[in-house]
């Protein structure tokens, strides 16, 4: 389900003796000694709101951080004020993954202490001790707290990473108001959220499969509507479905989703794979295993190739006229992987220019520029039924910067959110839709949806990560209720093309904009004005 998921089990070591007090401010040839008192005073001003604004210059420090332009004035008390972490689970998760160790890198670069030589170490450990103590830590707190008496501070570094920001943030804003001037015809959709678990006439199949690549059996899920359910989604056309949890994610948290597709007459088959799955997170948090990497889509690719393998032998009780590939987050990545599509060569080259720049809004990319060190799996062959993708929450810009999905010549349903920080839509699922060629492929994006709004927890179920309102978007249980109806309609336009126009979309308080191909080059054009 979690993107940067390479944890491991944090280890606690002393807190400092000592802690940073005096701070060097380099910007070019200026060299600006300070205290971390005057820093901190000077960020609790009222952020700059026209260049016009004048802040007062109380401090030798705030004379010289005044004469920056009112724009970088802001952009670096916000950076200041910003908790670097909100949430301590999600904190330690990223801290120990190779994503996170990325990040701290290219920030240690801008801060040496008093011995010299980098400073990442310092800031991981000292992060680490932070995040016992209290949900979240600014970045004035991390200063500090860092052992060491004195700091020197890349500046100009620090204002180009906060320009960065800025510009990413804007860039999100823009391409919403853009979406929203699309000429696109409202429809107001009545409905109810779909059922949790299961449905009164249909209930779940639990299955182990024996497979060659494991040894333990691969837990797969069926949800059929009743005996004969594949013989009659065959004899009505109805492709059936492989659904595929992202990173982290079990086969209950997509339920929800199975069985009403299931009920409606769609066969559903729910993969969860083990040592990626919720259990093996869990087992990584308390230190009883190493923690899941990118070598995982291997191995979940080999799952899906297994399971398809059985279902053509007629070996599982699963049918229906072809097959539509279904995934959340990596789950999406598997689905296009499954479907033949080999990521684009060059990766390498593409990680070492994307990752010149802190992915602090887009964190989707250090997993995909980890697969070059885990090793790139092998594409599968596109299984000769295969009849459309649906991907939630996906990712890819890097792994297919340019024919993309066209390459697989079946129709695509793409869903993003407007509040998705993990793989965001603007910068994942636009770019990888904007080459399909398949007039039926749609492009839709949920306002308010978050990157977990398709995930769902039973009542008892508690949640492995604690996520703060920022990664939850809107109400999770409405935003299902209308990716349900998307996505039914997606599939019976698989025989239909003009079931599913584009659209804005309205159930439940929420709002989806429905693009076709045409409407998504529209919106991009905009985007680039």
């Amino acid at each position: 389900m979690l993107l940067l998921a390479n944890l491991a089990w944090l280890w606690s070591c002393p807190l400092p003796s000592r802690a940073a007090e005096l701070l060097e401010l380099r910007l070019d040839a200026l060299r600006l000694p300070v205290s971390l008192d005057q820093l901190e005073a000077w960020s609790r001003q009222p952020v700059p709101a026209a260049p016009a604004a004048a802040a007062p210059a109380t401090a030798d420090l705030a004379i010289w951080l005044n004469l920056l332009d009112a724009e970088s004035r802001a952009d670096l008390i916000q950076l200041l004020r910003a908790p670097l972490l909100r949430d301590t689970s999600f904190g330690r998760q990223l801290l120990d993954s190779w994503a996170g160790g990325h990040l701290l890198a290219e920030v240690g670069e801008l801060l040496t202490g008093d011995q010299g030589g980098s400073s990442t170490p310092m800031l991981q450990v000292t992060l680490r001790q932070l995040l016992e103590r209290r949900r979240e830590v600014t970045t004035i707190e991390l200063l500090r707290a860092l052992p060491v008496q004195r700091l020197s501070l890349e500046l100009d570094g620090l204002l180009t990473l906060a320009q960065q920001w800025r510009r990413q943030l804007q860039q999100q804003r823009r391409g919403l108001r853009g979406l929203q001037q699309l000429a696109l015809p409202l429809r107001t959709v009545p409905g109810s959220a779909p059922a949790l678990s299961g449905l009164p006439t249909l209930m779940p199949h639990h299955q182990q499969l024996v497979v060659p690549h494991r040894r333990e059996p691969l837990p797969v899920t069926f949800w059929l509507d009743g005996p004969g359910a594949g013989e009659r989604a065959r004899a009505s056309g109805r492709p059936w479905v492989l659904l595929m949890p992202g990173l982290g994610g079990n086969a209950e948290q997509l339920g929800w989703l199975a069985a009403s597709l299931a009920e409606a007459g769609w066969p559903v088959a729910v993969l969860q794979h083990p040592g990626s799955d919720g259990p093996a997170m869990a087992a990584s948090l308390a230190g009883q295993r190493p923690p899941p990497g990118p070598e995982a889509i291997a191995l979940r690719l080999r799952d899906v190739e297994a399971l398809l393998a059985l279902q053509r032998r007629g070996a599982l009780p699963l049918d229906g006229d072809g097959l539509v590939l279904m995934g959340h987050s990596l789950g999406g990545v598997t689905a296009v992987l499954a479907a033949g599509l080999a990521a684009e060569p060059g990766l390498a080259g593409r990680c070492q220019k994307a990752l010149e720049q802190l992915a602090i809004i887009n964190p989707s990319r250090l997993l995909q520029c980890q697969l070059p060190v885990a090793g790139l799996p092998r594409p599968a062959s596109r299984p000769a039924d295969l009849r459309g993708l649906v991907l939630f929450n996906s990712f890819g810009s890097l792994l297919w910067p340019r024919a993309a999905l066209r390459e697989l010549g079946v129709p695509v349903l793409v869903v993003g959110g407007s509040q998705d920080l993990i793989t965001p839509p603007l910068a994942e699922q636009l770019p990888m839709f904007l080459p399909v060629g398949d007039r039926r492929s749609r492009l839709v994006l949920v306002d308010g949806g978050s990157h977990f709004s398709p995930v769902r927890l039973a009542a008892d179920q508690e949640a492995l990560f604690r996520l703060g309102k920022e990664l939850v978007g809107e109400d999770p249980v409405s935003v299902q209720a209308l990716l349900l109806g998307i996505t039914e309609e997606f599939l019976q336009s698989l025989d239909h093309p003009l079931l599913l126009p584009a659209q804005r979309r309205r159930q439940q308080g929420v709002t989806a904009f429905v693009l076709d191909p045409g409407a998504a080059r529209r919106w991009q054009g905009r985007i680039a004005r």
